[in-house]
């Protein structure tokens, strides 16, 4: 299918049919997500529609239109719940209210509605872990020890200067804080501004799950929950994720809210396995759709490090790593197929080549992903092949990096030394703002942004790409549109092929009568492919104009075939 009428295919289901077909998904697909592709949305810096320099819930509203032409069926939104902002949102203060600088309740109900009649389903993010220090439950727990929110959070008794144990904060330092006036300690296994939930206590999780269920009744499609797997903590005994009550709490909250709905769920789980996935993403409906695993992301740090200790990446490793997930998963559970998120850097300049291959190599990596069984994300910005940034450290905003940075500046590392980490893996990487066109502040807004535009937006920008036929953008469409029309790419089965070549990433697709191949050149070298690969195929896309030569593949080049039995 040529690109053309890809585009004319994608533009008539999403502006003329959207809500047809939204209502067919829906009401005759058992599972609706496993045909889906998914967008996830930084709100703060995705669009701002009333120029104070912060992304807002009008804002996306006024820019479904772009993501509807992708051919998206939904966005995850980042947290928009009322916050003090100390982790930029996922530190909760009410979780049943907007927080004023994305707008109000209205506006979320209206982004619902609009998204609807084009087809995309909204998907919240849910942090149940922890809550923000300024919700009213914490600020009654930390009244008194007999209070009735008290033991809504985890507490020890102590002594001032000795902790319970030697669990570590994952912003750094100790995860307990002590509170003098009780003479306890609390947990926070992420900011001291975010105490953990005592998931042990029957009224916490009613509290949850009428939340969610509250929400659900406001027309949200699904959830993304954060950090789930810390749920079942028993942080006494050093356990933090994976608990051995971890899936009777899952199971409840499942069989209390989104069981029987066929809404989309996706975990958040770092410390997940195939074994433990299969039980997390069980096709009987009892857990989750699917988890967000990390293994693959966590092949550039050097072993028993922390992400900031770099390590070059390993190519037939990172082939092992989605080939043991794609066939693990294949009968037993569902995968999340995605390079990056808001805590990741951008994949092009992590893996690809972000200067002279910046698009080839974009849209290499993104044909990986997308020819794969499972759920794409796509994060905002990665259809056009944004990049990471190099600021100043004054210039970060993120928690994380911060304390990063005085950590290691007091541990005696070089200012050059963690920078490079930084600019490698700081989470600010995926902050900065869409960039939507060659405006001032890219387009995003109309005043300074809350965080430094990326300076390459008047070479990368939303508007140069939609115009320009051969751009990342108008690839994704054409991505998507083929995993709309190929059931092989939706559900066959998964074979690796040459698995120990070093630059090739090949893999096979099987489903029914049909086989489909992809090949893709992770390197910026010329690399011969084997001519069996391709024997008898049909060429479905390419990253590059034109085949010049059918054996040899340029840099970052990606293919994929197709063939009958």
């Amino acid at each position: 299918m040529g690109k053309t009428s890809v585009i004319i295919m994608v533009l008539t289901l999403t502006v003329n049919n959207a809500y047809n077909y939204y209502e067919e998904i829906n009401m005759n697909t058992m599972n609706w997500w496993q045909s889906s592709v998914i967008y996830q949305i930084y709100p703060r810096s995705f669009m701002d529609s009333n120029n104070d320099g912060i992304g807002d819930l009008r804002g996306i509203t006024s820019r479904l239109d772009y993501i509807s032409t992708l051919g998206i069926d939904a966005i995850w939104l980042s947290p928009v719940y009322k916050s003090p902002q100390d982790d930029n949102g996922y530190d909760i203060s009410d979780y049943m209210d907007i927080d004023p600088m994305f707008g109000t309740m209205k506006d979320m109900i209206e982004l619902i509605s609009k998204a609807k009649e084009r087809g995309i389903s909204i998907i919240m993010d849910l942090v149940l872990n922890h809550t923000s220090d300024e919700h009213p439950w914490f600020k009654e727990a930390k009244k008194s020890k007999e209070n009735p929110y008290h033991d809504y959070y985890v507490w020890v008794d102590g002594e001032e200067g000795a902790v319970p144990n030697q669990l570590k904060a994952c912003f750094g330092g100790s995860a307990w804080e002590w509170v003098s006036e009780l003479q306890q300690y609390y947990l926070h296994l992420f900011s001291v501004r975010q105490p953990d939930l005592n998931w042990e206590n029957p009224k916490v999780r009613n509290e949850i799950y009428n939340m969610i269920n509250w929400w659900i009744d406001k027309g949200v499609r699904g959830f993304r929950l954060d950090v789930i797997d810390l749920i079942g903590k028993e942080p006494l005994k050093g356990i933090t994720s994976n608990g051995p009550h971890l899936h009777d709490y899952i199971r409840e909250m499942t069989s209390r809210t989104w069981g029987q709905k066929k809404l989309l769920t996706v975990g958040e789980t770092w410390g997940a396995s195939p074994e433990n996935a299969k039980i997390f993403s069980c096709m009987d409906g009892s857990e989750f759709s699917m988890v967000f695993q990390f293994e693959h992301i966590s092949l550039d740090q050097q072993e028993g490090k922390e992400k900031w200790d770099l390590a070059p990446i390993d190519f037939i490793r990172l082939k092992e790593v989605l080939s043991k997930w794609q066939i693990e998963l294949e009968n037993d559970g569902w995968n999340s197929l995605f390079w990056n998120n808001h805590d990741l850097p951008r994949i092009v300049s992590r893996w690809g080549d972000d200067k002279e291959y910046r698009e080839e190599s974009a849209k290499m990596l993104a044909t990986i992903i997308h020819g794969m069984k499972g759920t794409p994300y796509i994060y905002q910005g990665e259809e056009l092949g944004m990049t990471n940034v190099q600021y100043d450290i004054s210039d970060y905003k993120d928690i994380e990096t911060l304390n990063l940075y005085k950590e290691r500046i007091d541990a005696g590392y070089s200012k050059d030394e963690i920078m490079e980490s930084i600019f490698a893996k700081g989470r600010d990487n995926a902050r900065t703002p869409m960039q939507w066109d060659t405006s001032e502040y890219s387009g995003f807004s109309k005043k300074e942004p809350w965080i430094k535009v990326n300076p390459n937006y008047p070479m990368i920008n939303a508007k140069e790409q939609i115009s320009r036929e051969s751009s990342v953008y108008n690839y994704y469409i054409e991505l998507i549109a083929l995993r709309k029309k190929h059931k092989v790419i939706r559900f066959g089965s998964y074979k690796l092929l040459l698995p120990k070549h070093d630059k090739l990433f090949a893999y096979q697709r099987s489903y029914e009568d049909i086989l489909l191949t992809v090949i893709c050149n992770l390197t910026r070298d010329y690399v011969d492919a084997t001519k069996d690969l391709i024997k008898n195929y049909q060429l479905l896309l390419c990253n590059y104009s034109e085949i010049k030569d059918e054996i040899r593949l340029r840099p970052y080049e990606a293919r994929v075939y197709i063939n009958a039995k």
